[in-house]
């Protein structure tokens, strides 16, 4: 089996919205509307967008992001041009869609590289196409929602999780620090190095889950 993620120029809402900024909005496509994640630093332009020519039914704040629930399909715009190559290439969409930079994103998986090749040229002969990587799979790490994280949240002691939220709280991973580790030690009534090593234990094991995403 094969992966490929293709970069695709395109004039839909969603992509014309990151166009000429920093923002990005992955989406699921639930037929009848978008669930979408935006993120970046013109979420409110981006929305009022997608408000305009899609709409919006529900918003979220997430704090640095947001997940917006759309009032319609983006397939009802016409925006479906990709599915038919995809079914004549016996070709699987790799959700969610991403559009940044004013082009949709895509991953797709195909049984065998000429069925790869084959959906790359269907597309290209109607749009501007950027292959950004293609590689053979032995696995196919499965996708998780926006919405679910506990499948890759890392599994932390009540110590852990204790002392890192109180460091996170207060500020420790802000730039320039809020807090040290002697002021989470003498908080949570601890010593130093028992602060600093579960603070570092919490950190491998939350690195060690999030790496493989990135």
């Amino acid at each position: 089996m094969y992966k490929a993620v293709f970069r695709i120029e395109s004039d839909d809402p969603y992509s014309s919205s990151t166009a000429n900024n920093e923002t990005s909005i992955e989406l699921w496509c639930n037929d009848h509307c978008d669930l979408l994640h935006v993120t970046g630093d013109q979420q409110a332009d981006v929305e009022a967008q997608v408000a305009a020519e899609v709409g919006v039914q529900q918003r979220i704040e997430n704090g640095s992001d947001r997940t917006i629930i759309t009032e319609s399909c983006l397939k009802q715009y016409g925006d479906d041009y990709i599915e038919a190559p995809l079914a004549a290439n016996d070709c699987l969409l790799l959700p969610p869609l991403r559009y940044e930079n004013g082009a949709k994103v895509v991953r797709v998986l195909a049984l065998t590289a000429s069925n790869l090749t084959a959906f790359y040229s269907d597309i290209a002969a109607d749009s501007i196409v950027t292959v950004e990587s293609k590689k053979e799979l032995q696995t196919v790490r499965s996708e998780t929602p926006v919405l679910s994280v506990d499948s890759f949240l890392p599994t932390l002691s009540d110590r852990q999780r204790e002392v890192f939220l109180t460091a996170y709280e207060w500020g420790y991973y802000e730039i320039p620090r809020g807090t040290t580790t002697a002021d989470i030690a003498d908080a949570l009534d601890l010593s130093r190095r028992t602060v600093d090593h579960h603070l570092r234990r919490a950190e491998e094991k939350i690195a060690d889950a999030f790496a493989t995403y990135l």
